[in-house]
């Protein structure tokens, strides 16, 4: 019987490139979500994580650390929240996962939750970098896509009539920002994850898979999930070796040197004690309408309870429970992240309108 602890094989397996899935997809698909089951259902495989906030207010890595188990513990979850990762490969990348690779015992596997706006091409050619690339392999980039939002048409342009549009008007451009975003995602990817099916209904599932077969530029496995939960050898243990593959994933920026998120701007809102959590989230709602806000997350604290609430919106839809005791000498305070479009930040206007 072969010793597994042995000098040789202990040499071997340092040797042995590590896997890193690349976890992507728009703003409130329930990355996070995924990761978390993940980590509760490792099955002995030691993880690290990586997650990328857009954004100065760590949530998710706080979300992700609660998680945490023996087989990744808090100090394997590491935060990115200088800005996009692919924008920042070479100050906050490349260091954090020489960081994650010194780690002893080394992680067997390294989840990296890229921000929703971030474009996974950039990201997939920092594994090219010497300092890295024999020490690494991209086992796979897993999208996520809300088969609710796909499935309402918000990221699948009809090509026909905005050609149609474009000849009367050469002026007019309504390929958005974020139809990109959600189409280089999609592009990069080696299985795409259908999440919020239970919302979407079965008609709006078949519509999303419509779309995605239209948008795909090839043939890839399109998996329906709810609340996260799917068999993690589903998705981990591709072997895609994506960073040798970079020709079949086409983007939107190919030839480019770099890119900017100049199309969305962000804040922090920081305000007291709330009374009613139903009226935080009418706030949001209206927010939503009003000055077209993406996103919002963070946590609220609410007069009376012990519990933090966590808030978690994509567009109109907000979804809010209570995650964790308050933390002894913790500060209770409502902290959220605000994300929209470019020029849709107005300060002033979404604090008076979350204060109320």
């Amino acid at each position: 019987m072969t010793n597994l602890a042995s000098p040789t094989n202990t040499a071997a397996r340092d040797l042995a490139k590590v896997p890193v899935t690349i976890v992507t997809g728009f703003l409130g698909a329930g990355k996070t979500t995924l990761i978390s089951h993940l980590i509760r259902n490792a099955n002995g495989r030691r993880l690290a994580v990586v997650v990328n906030e857009f954004g100065t207010l760590g949530v998710d890595g706080d979300i992700l650390k609660a998680c945490a188990i023996p087989d990744c513990p808090a100090e394997n979850v590491v935060e990115l929240a200088n800005g996009c990762i692919c924008c920042t490969v070479a100050d906050d990348f490349i260091p954090t996962v020489e960081q994650l690779l010194a780690l002893e015992p080394r992680p067997d596997h390294i989840l990296i939750e890229t921000s929703g706006l971030a474009l996974p091409k950039p990201l997939l050619k920092a594994f090219d970098w010497p300092a890295i690339r024999s020490h690494i392999t991209v086992d796979g980039v897993v999208a996520l896509a809300d088969a609710e939002a796909v499935a309402a048409g918000r990221f699948a342009p009809d090509v026909a009539a905005l050609d149609a549009q474009r000849a009367a008007d050469p002026g007019i451009d309504h390929e958005t920002p974020l139809s990109e975003v959600f189409e280089d995602q999609l592009a990069c990817a080696d299985i795409v994850l259908l999440t919020k099916a239970d919302l979407a209904g079965a008609d709006g599932v078949a519509a999303a898979r419509a779309v995605i077969a239209a948008e795909a530029p090839r043939q890839m496995p399109v998996v329906e999930l709810v609340d996260g939960v799917i068999d993690p050898a589903v998705i981990l243990g591709l072997d895609a070796k994506a960073e040798d593959d970079l020709a079949a994933r086409p983007s939107h920026h190919d030839g480019e040197d770099d890119h900017e998120h100049d199309d969305f701007d962000s804040m922090v809102f920081d305000g007291v004690e709330i009374d009613d959590p139903a009226t935080l989230v009418a706030r949001i709602e209206t927010l939503a309408r009003e000055q077209d806000v993406l996103r919002v997350k963070g946590y609220a604290a609410v007069k009376g309870k012990p519990m933090r609430l966590l808030v978690q919106a994509v567009g109109a839809r907000v979804r809010t429970q209570y995650d964790r005791p308050w933390a002894p000498g913790e500060q209770r305070q409502t902290r959220l992240v605000v994300i929209a479009e470019h020029d849709r930040i107005d300060q002033a206007h979404i604090e008076a309108a979350l204060n109320g």
